[in-house]
Order: structure tokens, then sequence, then C-alpha cells
């Protein structure tokens, strides 16, 4: 057997793409750790000399780096895996909090995507909506979303999940003819 990926691979399960969200999701505890830096460096104000500033910078980078791990934590764990049989949503919320989504990939119907506002567009982040047989999967702040769904529309084709509406009877139209003519 081939290098298991993560833990609940199946044995004849092969991965063929693996996506996070963007960076941007761990924005509030880069501010946070930004402004513990900040707070870090204020100290030269009680005490005026480059040790007290050095050692005040360096206990703000070790707090905002504390401040700042909940955050990476999330996202760094938080991954999305395309098998050639399924779709796995692995979300990691805090520390102690992780959710998982199973679906087979015979599940979904269509894939799109949505960039919408400013920061969206110059940031390149946006949503990827996926219809199923037993519901909508909207997966918010997805780095590179138009990248993403046409990856995912490609793993489907190639393995004869048709995820679009429009593909199946237009086939079924074509041999029709072909039947007709013949």
């Amino acid at each position: 057997m081939a290098q298991k990926y993560f833990a609940d691979q199946f044995e004849d399960e092969e991965v063929l793409f693996v996506f996070r969200k963007h960076p941007i999701v761990m924005r509030r505890g880069l501010i946070f750790g930004m402004l513990a830096i900040l707070v870090g460096s204020l100290v030269v104000f009680w005490q005026p000399t480059y040790t007290a500033f050095l050692l005040g910078v360096l206990g703000g980078m070790v707090l905002g780096a504390i401040v700042m791990m909940p955050s990476w934590i999330t996202w760094y764990f938080s991954v999305f895996i395309v098998t050639d049989k399924r779709l796995i949503q692995i979300t990691q919320k805090g520390f102690f909090h992780r959710s998982v989504i199973d679906m087979g990939l015979n599940q979904i119907q269509m894939v799109n995507y949505q960039i919408s506002g400013l920061q969206e567009t110059l940031l390149g982040f946006g949503t990827i909506m996926m219809q199923t047989f037993v519901g909508d999967l909207v997966i918010h702040e997805i780095a590179h979303p138009a990248k993403i769904q046409k990856k995912l529309l490609e793993i489907l084709r190639e393995q004869g999940v048709s995820a679009s509406p429009y593909s199946e009877p237009r086939e079924l139209e074509i041999e029709e003819q072909e039947h007709e003519e013949a």
C-alpha cells in the first residue's frame, strides 16, 4: 500500500488534492499578536534604555506568538482532502474542537464559487459552494476559489462523476440523435 496521508484514509484510496482556507482567516490573531508586540515596546516610556526596549519587544513577541497560536492552529489543521472516492473537510476550532465532514464524490451535484467585494478580490479569496444530494456545503474564505473549483470539477470528471446538471442529458440527446440517423 502507498503512504497514508491522513488517519482515516482507506487502504485502496488515493489522495488527489489537498487545500486550505486563505491565511486571511488568521487576521484576528495577527492583529492581536501585533498589538502585543506594540504593548511590549511601550516599556521604553517607563525606562528609556536600549535593554528595556529589547526586552519589551522580545516579551511582546512571545506574548504575540501565544496570542496568535489558536488562530494559526485553526488555519493549519483545518484542511480539505479530495481522494478518488470522497471529499473530507476537517475543521479545527481552537485546541480541543475538531469536526469532520466526509462525503462521497458521487454525492456532489454542482460546484460553484463566488468572489464578492474589494477585499476578496484584492487578496484572492472567496467562497466555494457545493450542491449535494444531502444539502449545500458552503466553504468560506478559500484561497483562489476559481482554481479550486476548476480542479474539483476536473477530479469529478476524471472519476466519472458529473458535477454539471447539463452534461448527462446533453450526452443522451446526442446519442439519441446518432441512433435516429443510423
